[in-house]
């Protein structure tokens, strides 16, 4: 069974054996959460975090066995992601 691991703000999915990086989001609605380095577009929502990363990894698991492994990027370009504050 997959695995959720990682800290607040993003998930890491492991879908046999590669890691998907998952970005969550808080919004004042609920929570949002899409993978990074995955062909297509997949979203998880939620009113919580878990929830939305829960949701998110459901829907990239089957992302994954409905058009097959090739959805994943064999490498991809993301390592990590970081939230900055600018003034406009």
């Amino acid at each position: 069974m997959p695995n959720t691991l990682g800290g607040r703000g993003h998930g890491q999915y492991i879908a046999r054996m590669k890691t998907v990086k998952i970005v969550v989001e808080k919004h004042p609605d609920g929570y949002v959460a899409y993978p990074l380095g995955l062909k297509g577009t997949v979203v998880g929502e939620g009113d919580t975090y878990d929830e939305a990363l829960a949701d998110c990894e459901s829907a990239v698991r089957f992302h994954v066995e409905t058009f097959g492994p090739e959805v994943l990027d064999a490498e991809s370009p993301v390592l990590e992601a970081f939230i900055a504050e600018a003034h406009a």
